[in-house]
């Protein structure tokens, strides 16, 4: 029987690792895998993590079941850290989730469940995998607008006339911050006007907070999130703590769902866990556990925001370096862009010719569509970069 399996094909992005791990090369730089990197291309454990894990294994005592839909240390810590005082326990349903994969993934069912004709509408473009589990699931999916391949920034109007099309029961899919794959963000006073066709349509917002911490700062890369969680009654919001706490192996995320009353927020509540137990039966405790620890205990809180804070700092100055290099080789002002951007994302709208030329004369990996991480670059890799870029005619 498994012989009649179809070939599936390769995710692109961990095909460009594999052939950037059997590049022999010295000098090879690895732009494609979306995982934060310090200077000398290392992926640390955050401090405050540390701390919580010893803490942890001091005072754990059983490894049994937890909660089917997480625990409420971490559902609260984590509703807090997403809504701040917007958080209204008695109206939200809050389910933790393997990664932010599986809060996106566990999103959808829940919308499916309470609509078996959803359609998605999902900018274009998008992080790749959201497209893919949506055909997977033989979910629609509609796209909209977003980028401006020439001006390198928000198609507003575009992506304001696509989403005005959606209408009741059907789900509208945005990036709360750090937009992949290309870095570009709305505006404040955008995403008003988002909010304000979402209450005319009557679309329920899926917002995938997947960067919290790696834009502008904890507190206004969540500003999005809260203007829409303020003025529309239903939200969905899917949060991952693999990145702003660098625990992308605990595969540890959330799902939070925004009701109008309590008893709709106990039929989401129980629909939640249902998904849970027919999926993976009970969320992985370890990365939660650690979430909490560091977002309820005072003094690792306050670390874990100021190394946060030098990690977000960090990409802003690598960004103003990379579009002051390309200034200076190009003699415009045309890849001013990167310096615009936020997280660790920016498209650089190359061709995939330029792409692979790139990578076979500079040893430079990057994703097809030109997207690089920026947090894989350093002081030292950068000038490389930048001449890379000219030299291939970007």
């Amino acid at each position: 029987m498994l012989g009649n399996l179809k070939p599936q094909a390769p995710d692109k992005i961990l095909a460009l690792m594999g052939e950037f791990k059997a590049d022999p090369r010295q000098g090879k730089i690895d732009l494609g895998v979306g995982v934060y990197k310090d200077a000398s291309g290392h992926t640390p454990i955050m401090r405050a993590v540390l701390a919580a894990e010893k803490r942890m294994l001091e005072t754990e005592t059983t490894k049994s079941y937890a909660g089917l839909s997480g625990e409420p240390d971490f559902q609260k810590a984590m509703g807090g850290l997403i809504l701040g005082d917007l958080l209204k326990p008695e109206t939200t349903a809050t389910l933790a989730t393997v990664g932010g994969t599986g809060a996106i993934r566990q999103a959808l069912e829940l919308a499916r469940m309470a609509n078996p004709d959803l359609r998605v509408f999902v900018s274009n473009p998008t992080w790749p995998n959201h497209v893919s589990i949506m055909n997977f699931m033989g979910v629609p999916v509609q796209e909209y607008r977003y980028f401006d391949a020439a001006r390198r920034g928000v198609d507003f109007e575009g992506m304001k006339a696509d989403i005005s099309t959606a209408k009741k029961g059907d789900v509208v899919l945005l990036h709360g911050c750090c937009h992949n794959p290309t870095g570009a963000n709305l505006t404040l006073e955008q995403w008003a006007e988002v909010a304000g066709i979402l209450e005319k349509t009557g679309a329920l917002p899926l917002i995938d907070l997947a960067y919290q911490g790696f834009g502008d700062g904890l507190e206004e890369d969540a500003a999005g999130t809260r203007l829409i969680a303020a003025r529309i009654p239903e939200v969905l919001i899917a949060a991952s703590c693999s990145k702003n706490f660098g625990i992308y192996r605990e595969r540890t995320g959330c799902l939070l769902a925004l009701c109008t009353d309590a008893a709709t927020r106990d039929l989401a509540q129980g629909a939640m866990a249902f998904l849970n137990r027919q999926t993976y039966s009970f969320p992985p405790f370890h990365g939660a556990k650690i979430v909490s620890t560091v977002l309820n205990t005072p003094e690792l809180r306050a670390d874990w925001m100021a190394e946060l804070e030098a990690v977000r700092s960090g990409m802003l100055q690598l960004r103003e370096q990379l579009a002051g290099e390309l200034r200076d080789l190009s003699g415009s002002d045309r890849f001013d862009f990167v310096a615009r951007h936020r997280g660790m994302f920016s498209r650089l709208g190359a061709t995939p010719e330029q792409v692979q030329r790139v990578k076979e004369e500079f040893g430079i990996y990057m994703v097809g569509d030109s997207r690089i991480n920026i947090a894989g670059l350093n002081q030292a890799t950068i000038p490389v970069l930048a001449r890379a870029i000219i030299e291939a005619g970007v």
